[in-house]
């Protein structure tokens, strides 16, 4: 990201100029060498998990398909679900992994070149046509493979949490609700919803600390009890 995307964050928010000040700038760095038919389905993957399961998955997905760094979409057909179901992916997430890439070959799913010329809406309006792709899948595509500079994932849950904890809200806002506080951010909305991520996971981190540190507490009190009480005598 830029640094007019800093400035103009600085200028417009107060909260935005203290979050830029305690995490710096912004290390965000998208991939623009996925393909679209690869982005989707690494998105897919990482449907309802962690990274580092999801990345097990995917590496075993790409085992299946010898002598290439992914798959094309046409190596999709030679692979039964039963070996996509070894490799950890769902019915759901498989019936999702056939769609992306019949319609890769169809065109539906534009190509790399064909996808640059297009707006964001556009692209939106384009891969939510796709089985298990929504909304949501296409703007971290966006964000991670496109690098365009005004996306605002309104229903990000690590959005939602960063402006609660960022703005001290006693509730997470609902994606309605966040959709017009982000207008004071564009042309940089991309940008503003990296430091909101950055918010939501210091947050987790100060309370993972928090609890770890009373655990230890409460340990070492139980050390200190079972020491004083006395043996019985012999």
């Amino acid at each position: 990201m830029t640094p007019d995307a800093l400035q103009h964050l600085t200028r417009q928010c107060r909260t935005m100029d203290r979050l830029i000040r305690e995490h710096g700038a912004c290390r965000l760095v998208p991939d623009p060498r996925r393909s679209p038919f690869e982005s989707l389905v690494r998105a897919v993957a990482h449907q309802q998990l962690n990274g580092t399961a999801a990345e097990t998955i995917l590496g075993r997905f790409r085992a299946l398909f010898s002598g290439r760094r992914f798959p094309h979409p046409a190596d999709l057909a030679a692979i039964s679900d039963d070996a996509l179901r070894a490799a950890g992916f769902s019915r759901a997430k498989i019936a999702s992994l056939r769609d992306i890439a019949e319609k890769t070959l169809s065109g539906v799913i534009p190509t790399s070149r064909a996808i640059a010329e297009m707006t964001d809406e556009e692209i939106v309006a384009r891969l939510t046509q796709v089985r298990g792709v929504g909304r949501w899948t296409v703007e971290m595509m966006l964000i991670f493979q496109l690098g365009r500079t005004d996306v605002w994932p309104v229903d990000d849950f690590g959005i939602r949490t960063g402006y609660r904890v960022a703005f001290g809200l006693p509730a997470l806002p609902s994606a309605k609700e966040l959709l017009p506080l982000g207008e004071r951010w564009r042309p940089h909305r991309t940008t503003a919803a990296w430091y909101l991520w950055r918010a939501a996971e210091a947050a987790r981190k100060t309370a993972q600390n928090a609890a770890n540190a009373t655990s230890q507490k409460n340990a070492t009190n139980q050390g200190g009890q079972s020491q004083r009480v006395r043996r019985p005598l012999a």
